[in-house]
């Protein structure tokens, strides 16, 4: 099935857990599952990766639903994931501790990415600290976020450098409810 990329900017980082679950049974609703959904630390934004047969009841659930708080929803946007099965993903939740937003050069396509992403990989062991875990790259190729375990983001910095990879905006992320 494919995925979709939704992206929430809270308005009321107060109300950002609220507005996570009325879009999840938002999502439900329409047939879709999400993901994932990851918070940045300040709760300022939002960004749920969903998995539904088709993006237009999706978005139109989304759209209807009613979000505490002032948020605004972007998507959805197709997504391709790589780095990562998505049944492990679903399986396991693996948590990142950050997010990396690439804006993608306009000339590139989605297989120069995969290539160039298959071949800068194995530069990750020059940085062992940081573990990659995942990518979601918008089929449009207008950016991908890529999500990382490490210990600062100096480190996440210092792993992108080594695949040599820019750094479009950074964002440490939340811990799940588990960590908190």
């Amino acid at each position: 099935m494919p995925l979709y990329l939704f992206e929430v900017t809270t308005g009321r980082p107060d109300r950002a857990a609220e507005q996570i679950d009325a879009l999840g049974a938002a999502i439900a609703r329409a047939g879709g599952e999400v993901v994932e959904a990851q918070v940045t630390r300040g709760a300022e934004r939002v960004f749920l990766v969903v998995e539904a047969p088709t993006a237009d009841p999706v978005a139109g659930a989304v759209r209807a639903a009613e979000l505490p708080g002032a948020a605004t929803v972007s998507g959805p946007d197709p997504v391709r994931l790589v780095g990562a099965e998505l049944a492990e993903v679903k399986a396991a939740r693996p948590e990142a501790g950050y997010l990396v937003e690439w804006d993608l050069p306009a000339d590139l396509d989605m297989e120069s990415y995969l290539a160039r992403k298959k071949a800068n990989a194995p530069r990750y062991a020059e940085v062992p600290e940081v573990s990659f875990l995942r990518t979601y790259v918008r089929e449009d190729m207008v950016k991908c976020l890529c999500f990382y375990d490490a210990p600062g983001e100096s480190d996440v910095l210092r792993a992108r450098e080594a695949v040599s990879t820019p750094v479009d905006r950074l964002h440490a992320l939340a811990p799940t409810e588990g960590e908190r």
